[in-house]
């Protein structure tokens, strides 16, 4: 699919199978989905603009690099999403943060804004959008457009796994946001539901399933 990244790390497919067992306990699911999230910023970010820097080492003067103007904003989409904000950070700790509430409705499945807090300089930096599932698509569409309205220039969308609707959905309305996702997966179900899935990530992250 056309600006869709499948990120196909051993790692990342080892440890999402962890994520998809319903064995996993809750803690673990956190662990686990945390240290996806630190190799999925690995690779999202792995386009970042570099200048050179002269530094000196113990040793002697060096030119060296370092990122080029202002940086990074994370920014998840709750509740679910602060499961992959916490493994990014950890990564590039220095990013900045915003959140975007939005809760599916269950009849229409259309999602539904009940918060937004975001940097004020937030159109000025490259935005990592983040959501653990891209199921229907609505939400991610519904806070990409927020964002687009805020100023942002430079998105990109990250989650844990997708449905080709979604991922046909979100491209449509979005061609301009690149998508990284851990895999694919075959459908949704009448329920808007990921199958084979992982279940509800919001429930497994926090204990609530």
């Amino acid at each position: 699919m056309p600006n869709v990244t499948v990120l196909d790390h051993p790692l990342l497919r080892h440890k999402l199978a962890l994520l998809r067992d319903k064995t996993t306990t809750t803690a673990m699911f956190r662990q686990v989905a945390r240290e996806i999230s630190l190799l999925m910023a690995y690779e999202v970010t792995r386009d970042l603009p570099l200048e050179p820097i002269e530094i000196e080492t113990p040793l002697e003067t060096m030119q060296a690099e370092h990122l080029v103007g202002k940086k990074l904003c994370i920014v998840s989409i709750l509740r679910a999403g602060n499961g992959i904000l916490e493994g990014m950070l950890d990564l590039v700790p220095s990013a900045r943060v915003g959140h975007i509430g939005l809760y599916r409705d269950p009849s229409t499945l259309q999602p539904v804004e009940y918060y937004l807090k975001l940097p004020s300089d937030v159109a000025d930096r490259l935005v990592i959008l983040v959501d653990p599932m891209l199921a229907t698509g609505h939400s991610a569409d519904a806070a990409a457009s927020r964002l687009k309205q805020a100023g942002v220039t430079a998105m990109k969308f990250v989650c844990l796994l997708a449905a080709p609707e979604g991922v046909a959905s979100f491209t449509a309305a979005h061609p301009d946001v690149p998508v990284f996702t851990g895999a694919i997966d075959r459908e949704l179900d009448s329920h808007g539901y990921i199958r084979p899935g992982l279940g509800d990530a919001g429930d497994r992250f926090y204990g609530t399933r």
